[in-house]
C-alpha cells in the first residue's frame, strides 16, 4: 500500500522590512537570545566587521557628539542674541537721551558704525525742512519720487528687507559709496516708509541676506519711527 506524500509548503525568505518590524515590535529579542549578539557582525565602512553590540556604541557615540554640537550651537546662537539685545538697548537709552534730531542722527550713526560694525549708513527722511537736513546730513524721502518705484515691494510690505540690492537701488540708498556695497539691510521708518527708511551697508555679501531674522531690525525700525515723528511731517500711507 503506498502512502502518498503531501508536498512541502514552500517558505519564502523574510524581506529586510518584516524583519526590522518584528525586532521593533520584539525589544526582548536579544535579550531571549544573547548569544546573537556576539555572534552578529555589522560590516563597518571604516574598517573589519565589528559586532552588534560595538556597532550600536558607535552610533550612540555618533548621536551623542551630533547632539553635543548642536547644544553648542544653541548655547551660541544665545549668546550673541544675549550681545546683541545688550547693544540695542544701549542704543535705546543713548537714542532716548538726545535733545534734538542732529544728536539723534549723530548717535544712531555712530552705534551702527561701531558696535553693529556697519560700514555705510544712510537715512532718507521724510517732510524734513532742507536747512535741518543740511545739518543732519540727511537726503530727503518721497513716495512720490520716481526712485520709489524700485522699492515698491518694500515700501508696501512695511518690513525690513536684507540681502542683495540692485545697481540703481544702491545707488539710490549710497550714492558715491554703491560700488563697496555688497550688501544690505533696509528698515521702514514708519507705516510704509511714511518718515523715510534706514539703509544698513556692509562690504561683505554674506553679512545680510534674506533668511535671516529681522526682529531687531523691525524694533530698530518701531523705534527710530515713534523719535523721528516729532521733527518730520510724515507722508500719509497708502
Amino acid at each position: 500500500m503506498t502512502t502518498s506524500q503531501q508536498p512541502r509548503p514552500v517558505t519564502l525568505p523574510l524581506d529586510e522590512k518584516t524583519v526590522a518590524d518584528y525586532l521593533r515590535e520584539n525589544s526582548e529579542f536579544f535579550q531571549n537570545n544573547p548569544s546573537l549578539l556576539a555572534d552578529l557582525e555589522i560590516p563597518h565602512s571604516c574598517g573589519p566587521a565589528v559586532s552588534l553590540v560595538e556597532h550600536q556604541v558607535r552610533v550612540l557615540r555618533d548621536q551623542n557628539s551630533q547632539l553635543k554640537r548642536k547644544l553648542m550651537d544653541l548655547v551660541q546662537v544665545a549668546r550673541d542674541n544675549n550681545r546683541l539685545n545688550e547693544r540695542m538697548h544701549q542704543l535705546t537709552l543713548g537714542l532716548i537721551n538726545t535733545s534734538n534730531l542732529p544728536a539723534l542722527l549723530d548717535t544712531l550713526r555712530d552705534n551702527l558704525q561701531g558696535e553693529f560694525s556697519a560700514d555705510s549708513v544712510t537715512l532718507r527722511l521724510a517732510g524734513l525742512p532742507d536747512a535741518l537736513a543740511r545739518e543732519c546730513g540727511v537726503d530727503s524721502f518721497s513716495a512720490d519720487a520716481p526712485e520709489a518705484a524700485y522699492f515698491e515691494t518694500f515700501i508696501k510690505s512695511s518690513r525690513p528687507q536684507c540681502g542683495r540690492f540692485k545697481p540703481e537701488q544702491l545707488h539710490y540708498l549710497f550714492g558715491d559709496q554703491a560700488q563697496a556695497i555688497e550688501s544690505v539691510a533696509l528698515i521702514p521708518l514708519g507705516d510704509q516708509c511714511s518718515c523715510g527708511l534706514l539703509a544698513i551697508g556692509s562690504q561683505e555679501a554674506s553679512r545680510f541676506h534674506p533668511g535671516m531674522g529681522t526682529l531687531f531690525l523691525t524694533h530698530l525700525g518701531e523705534l527710530l519711527g515713534l523719535l523721528l515723528a516729532e521733527h518730520c511731517q510724515p507722508q500719509p500711507s497708502g
